[in-house]
């Protein structure tokens, strides 16, 4: 069990520490909002930038936690189809939502980033992370919209995730996989933390300025 996000962070630092020393340019890029605090730690101890990779899960109609898809801030959407098939779902429904979230989502880009140019990832090594993965949907999406950015290698790093998602998912997305804890018996992200309090868009604002 991690103590909180900072710590977990700290921890996947260490299991990244071979990138520092790395000759091509990296850039790391954070889910928000929770994983922006974990980015940070690896970017301080990697030296290198830190920037947000924005998406958002579909949840499924009157169930939003159970996510059907997810869309990336650049457009970018995945869809279980047979999911979406089975419950029944609207078309009319996934395009409200995907309209809402394309929306929404350049609206956070503007005030995480402010002024700030977003990193440039074309021909870089560029690492995603999250504070924890259940489905994978929301970081597929980042990982997809970030692949098709033109970088170099890609890497998905988290602290936590169930070990099917690990192995059978996310390492047919990334290049390499990084994940702390990837147990069989998975219930929730925030159960692998002994402090998950949702993060607010000040803490995430106030991580992208001091990085360093």
């Amino acid at each position: 069990m991690f103590l909180d996000r900072v710590e977990a962070g700290r921890q996947l630092a260490e299991a990244l520490i071979d990138l520092r020393d790395r000759p091509d340019p990296i850039v790391v890029l954070a889910i928000p909002r929770g994983g922006v605090v974990v980015a940070r730690e690896v970017a301080r101890a990697l030296h290198v930038p830190l920037d947000i990779c924005l998406t958002h899960k579909i949840g499924a109609p009157g169930n939003p936690e159970l996510a059907i898809g997810a869309v990336a801030e650049d457009g970018t959407t995945i869809f279980d189809e047979f999911l979406s098939h089975s419950l029944r779902v609207p078309r009319q429904y996934i395009e409200a939502e995907l309209q809402y979230w394309k929306i929404e989502l350049a609206r956070r880009a503007e005030v995480y980033r402010g002024s700030r140019a977003r990193a440039p990832v074309k021909d870089r090594v560029a690492i995603v992370i999250d504070d924890g993965v259940a489905t994978g949907s929301t970081l597929i999406a980042a990982l997809r919209s970030t692949r098709a950015a033109g970088v170099k290698s890609l890497i998905a790093a988290v602290p936590v995730g169930p070990r099917d998602t690990i192995e059978r998912v996310l390492s047919r997305e990334a290049d390499r996989v990084e994940c702390l804890r990837a147990p069989v018996d998975f219930y929730a992200v925030g159960a692998f933390y002994r402090h998950f309090e949702q993060v607010s868009d000040e803490e995430v604002i106030e991580a992208m300025i001091n990085v360093q």
